[in-house]
């Protein structure tokens, strides 16, 4: 196990540092960078901006120096935790996200987790009791979570949680306790607006799990040792947590990896509409202003939700099915 561990290990680091360059190459594209587009609102408003303030904000910014010098800048405050320099706010990039990145993660963990909690006893429930009622009614609802778009969710279920239940429309706290030190008061009124956007980002992402896991728990069930084990007397609960359960749960592990990384992309619409103080907002304002340094850090907390994911799916799906854990070249 811990050659295996160490394996991914360095590949993640390998991978992550490929993923660096590819997402310093793609926010310095479009033409021009944050400078010329400062200048050009200021101009626009009627300033004149001289030669020497452009020269000076250029070599303040390191916006002077080669691509590649520019990248190892970046890379190497990425190694020492600093995120670079955000042009836009003025301040430290981990002075500008702040609570918004904390609040990200407690937002998307919570969806993923509501996703399996939902997805899991529907999807078995489904499967083990194909055509009834209840399967084409959860089918129903499956289909229906998937075509229904987020922002739409995101229109109509904070009005109802509102008229039903006095939740504040937008934001994930009540408006006095923006800005304020974290206290239970605090953390009690996120609890209670946390469940709106959880259910509106997860609807899909639930929807879709749980016709992957039907379909993969249907197709053991219908093979020959389920049959055998049934003809030997073995109860139906124990034979279905103990061998065809243990199957399905392949993909739907796998699937961590893709998770994390889609749950963080849906949440940015949703956060636009719903006021969100996440990074989903921050992450669209920076890709429209360049500033490259901010918008980079966002990409790359992305690729280390994917790369993490991956890892985290590899070693449970190595620790769930002996098949993978013999076969495996780094345990032999």
């Amino acid at each position: 196990m811990m050659n295996l561990i160490l394996n991914r290990l360095v590949t993640m680091a390998g991978t992550l540092f490929v993923i660096s360059i590819l997402v310093f190459i793609i926010i310095q594209l479009p033409p021009g960078d944050y400078l010329t587009t400062y200048i050009t609102e200021l101009e626009s408003q009627g300033e004149l901006v001289s030669q020497e303030k452009i020269d000076f904000l250029r070599h303040q910014y390191a916006l002077d120096k080669p691509m590649v010098e520019q990248y190892f800048i970046w890379a190497s405050g990425l190694v020492q935790g600093n995120l670079g320099y955000s042009f836009e706010y003025n301040l430290p990039v981990t002075e500008v996200i702040g609570d918004r990145l904390f609040l990200s993660m407690i937002l998307n963990f919570a969806t993923v987790i509501f996703i399996y909690l939902v997805s899991f006893p529907i999807g078995v429930y489904s499967a083990t009791h194909q055509y009834s009622w209840g399967d084409h009614g959860l089918s129903f609802l499956g289909f229906l979570g998937l075509a229904t778009p987020n922002f739409l969710l995101a229109l109509i279920l904070p009005y109802t949680a509102n008229v039903m239940f006095g939740t504040s429309i937008g934001g994930l706290m009540a408006a006095e306790f923006i800005g304020q030190p974290w206290s239970w008061a605090k953390i009690l009124s996120m609890m209670e607006h946390l469940w709106v956007p959880v259910v509106v980002i997860g609807t899909s992402g639930t929807a879709g799990m749980i016709r992957r896991l039907r379909a993969n728990l249907l197709d053991e069930l219908h093979k020959q040792y389920v049959t055998t084990g049934r003809a030997k007397g073995l109860s139906e609960l124990r034979l279905l947590v103990k061998y065809p359960l243990r199957m399905a749960l392949n993909p739907f592990i796998a699937d961590t990896g893709n998770l994390l990384p889609q749950v963080v992309s849906g949440s940015v619409i949703v956060s636009v509409v719903m006021s969100l103080p996440t990074t989903g907002p921050m992450l669209l304002s920076s890709l429209r202003s360049q500033d490259m340094y901010l918008a980079g850090s966002f990409l790359m907390f992305l690729a280390c939700l994917t790369v993490v994911g991956m890892f985290v799916s590899d070693i449970l799906l190595v620790v769930l099915d002996p098949r993978i854990r013999h076969g495996s070249g780094g345990l032999k």
